[in-house]
């Protein structure tokens, strides 16, 4: 089943994700979230600091997974996603560092840091919840589009329009680094909810095309409709095509728009 929160402003969608994931914590302490960077999910996580502040639960025996990380960043570089993890979440809350992994993009051979992080995800018994992004062509984590669905984490190279909407992060386009590492779709797939978020309307298209449009690696997205347990929560204009088009889901998907 999927089911669609569509809320008035990124504050909304934001709010509407925190609770989703609190509500997870709360009713598992010790449970595996898998985490997503970028500028999305920057007020999710600002809201769960400050819920987590106020006492209203505790990260103390959660265990978090981030979905990717760019390869030749160190994790104290300003633009690496270990850094963006400390920088707006783990350092806000009561989470045990030990317990939060990122992938190491200075490992000497990233192939065995690939094949390391899919075991330690394995040992954990993979994700609770898994909280995605969805890139404006599609991609969920750095699963690029390609010909195939790639199962396991693996050394991506970073497509153009990637390299160009994460450019606004870095001095220039050139210093974007051109590879990362990434989970797979298999790791994502196995998390036992996927929670999928989307600000604005540079994400209608994708939105659309990875719910209403063919299961296809050209939209990585898109094999979350495969997924038995999806929730997408959306503002307005990132939700605006799937809106008009909700009558495409009937029959497949429940959809609840609130």
């Amino acid at each position: 089943m999927m089911r669609i929160y569509r809320e008035t402003d990124y504050d909304a969608m934001s709010r509407r994700a925190a609770n989703l994931i609190s509500a997870e914590v709360i009713r598992k302490p010790d449970c595996v979230l898998g985490l997503a960077t970028g500028s999305t999910p920057i007020g999710t996580y600002r809201q769960l600091a400050d819920w987590n502040r106020r006492g209203d639960f505790s990260f103390r025996e959660t265990t978090t997974v981030n979905l990717d990380e760019y390869k030749g960043l160190a994790p104290t570089h300003d633009q690496s996603y270990r850094y963006f993890m400390q920088k707006n979440f783990f350092d806000m809350i009561d989470i045990d560092p030990k317990n939060t992994h990122v992938p190491d993009g200075l490992a000497a051979d990233p192939e065995a840091e690939c094949a390391r992080y899919d075991e330690l995800i394995r040992g954990l018994g993979y994700a609770d919840l898994q909280l995605l992004g969805l890139g404006r062509n599609g991609h969920i984590g750095f699963n690029e589009p390609c010909d195939c669905y790639i199962k396991e984490t693996h050394v991506v190279d970073l497509t153009e329009s990637t390299i160009e909407a994460n450019a606004r992060f870095f001095a220039s386009a050139d210093d974007v680094p051109r590879q990362a590492l990434t989970m797979g779709i298999g790791c994502i797939m196995a998390a036992r909810r996927v929670l999928l978020i989307a600000s604005g309307g540079d994400k209608a298209e994708a939105v659309y095309q990875a719910f209403c449009g063919p299961i296809t690696p050209e939209c990585p997205a898109s094999i979350l409709q495969l997924h038995p347990d999806v929730v997408l929560v959306g503002d307005e204009a990132a939700l605006e095509k799937l809106t008009e088009s909700r009558k495409k889901l009937g029959g497949k998907r429940e959809l609840i728009c609130e």
